[in-house]
């Protein structure tokens, strides 16, 4: 795995593309810290389709109803922590 920063990407997009390519993980850096991953598409991975938020927002509907709001349920939390 090679990291390189958001400057070296910059400038050498097209080499680091390569890399990847070739099965190299490469990960950009911004202050020393990851942000992102550069790796090649997996043949044959299709993007997410409409049936798929379907399925999604049908599974979203059939959940049941919570009565509570978060900030009533973390009023309930403090208050049991005597805070």
């Amino acid at each position: 795995m090679s990291t390189y920063s958001v400057a070296v990407a910059k400038n050498g997009l097209p080499s680091l593309i390569d890399r990847a390519l070739e099965g190299e993980e490469v990960i950009i850096s911004r202050h020393g810290k990851p942000v992102a991953e550069i790796r090649p598409i997996v043949p044959g991975a299709q993007p997410p389709s409409a049936v798929n938020y379907e399925w999604l927002r049908a599974r979203r509907e059939a959940r049941p109803a919570v009565e509570i709001t978060s900030v009533a349920l973390l009023d309930e939390l403090y208050e049991d922590q005597g805070r």
